[in-house]
């Protein structure tokens, strides 16, 4: 097949695009070229701004695709230029959207994509939502050929996936652990989870590509394991060979502390249980299951990590926060214990 990733060089793109290049397919990868280093070898790159309409028709001219999928859309505005864009120069589009679309609170933990859309506490979901619903417009008024894929939390091996960390990524928690300072872990640390590996989106996402049962479709792709979040950081902790210590802190307190925008990724996300139904996933793609368990596979994301000085990005503010947060706690217990032994 003849592909056009927009984009392709992120954590669930990368992982793609190197397995359909191993697999021999025409891809083409239109972005601005900021990741050289994360390019298959073989494809093909179309160098322009996706934003900038009229650079994009340039590079795309003389152009055809069997797929367009675009890693990079965001809002309404990026999908109707989408649409002005390829509607005549593919035969399938794919749009990535999010499994934080669901409705938020979910009115069932099991999610399956007639679970029905809606998320007050985080405009990005709302914005996934938004999209849907123009790319389903246009399929059901002129066959535009679209088929929505919804990633959950899906990790590649440069970088831990965790439910509190701050802007520059993992590692100033995995710094915490291997100083044995304590980590956050929101709430209890019982609610449920599902982590997917990249390349085990890459099998599936593929599965989806060319595939006539696939148009007009939304399909979610995630892992079948469900891991509570204590058991994720325990997974992390034995990776890095070190004792895990936590502290636990309600979603909304960590929420109302400010210092980070946590509303949406918390509240509108992983402080939800959620344990994924994937049979539509299975019908499409006959005989995919995903393979790598995430304790194998956070090990080997951890062995790069710590090989990598390029993903260790220090984050000292984000340290001083987690500081803050839990000194804050640790002294409201004491002064109920105080106040209870007046």
């Amino acid at each position: 097949m003849k592909i056009l990733f927009i984009g392709g060089t992120g954590t669930i793109s990368s992982a793609i695009s190197a397995l359909l290049a191993a697999q021999g397919h025409e891809l083409y990868l239109l972005n601005r070229g900021n990741r050289p280093d994360r390019l298959p070898e073989g494809a093909h790159v179309l160098h322009a701004d996706i934003h900038d309409e009229a650079a994009t028709t340039t590079a795309l001219q003389g152009h055809e695709w069997d797929v367009v999928a675009d890693f990079i859309a965001f809002t309404t505005a990026d999908v109707e230029r989408d649409h002005r864009l390829f509607r005549e120069r593919t035969r399938q589009y794919v749009f990535i959207s999010s499994a934080s679309a669901y409705h938020k609170p979910l009115p069932d933990y099991r999610i399956s994509e007639s679970t029905s859309l809606a998320n007050p506490y985080w405009e990005y979901s709302r914005q996934k939502i938004a999209c849907e619903e123009y790319l389903m417009q246009q399929y059901r008024a002129e066959g535009f050929p679209v088929t929505i894929v919804r990633p959950s939390h899906t990790y590649s091996e440069r970088s831990v996936p965790l439910g509190v960390h701050g802007d520059k990524g993992s590692w100033q928690v995995l710094s915490r652990m291997l100083q044995g300072k304590p980590v956050i872990i929101h709430g209890d640390g019982t609610s449920l989870w599902t982590m997917t590996h990249s390349r085990d989106f890459a099998r599936a996402f593929i599965g989806l590509l060319g595939n006539p049962h696939a148009i007009g479709e939304a399909v979610q792709i995630t892992s079948d394991e469900t891991l509570t979040w204590n058991q994720i950081y325990a997974s992390i902790a034995r990776a890095l060979g070190v004792e895990l210590r936590t502290v636990h802190v309600s979603s909304e307190f960590l929420d109302a502390c400010g210092g980070y925008d946590l509303r949406g990724t918390l509240l509108g996300d992983k402080a939800h249980s959620v344990v994924f139904d994937n049979t539509k996933l299975r019908r499409l793609v006959p005989g995919f299951t995903a393979t790598i368990r995430f304790d194998q596979g956070v090990q080997e994301t951890i062995d790069y990590i710590l090989t990598h000085p390029d993903c260790q990005t220090s984050d000292l503010a984000f340290d001083t926060w987690c500081d803050r947060v839990i000194n804050a706690l640790e002294r409201a217990k004491k002064e109920v214990r105080e106040e209870e032994g007046k």
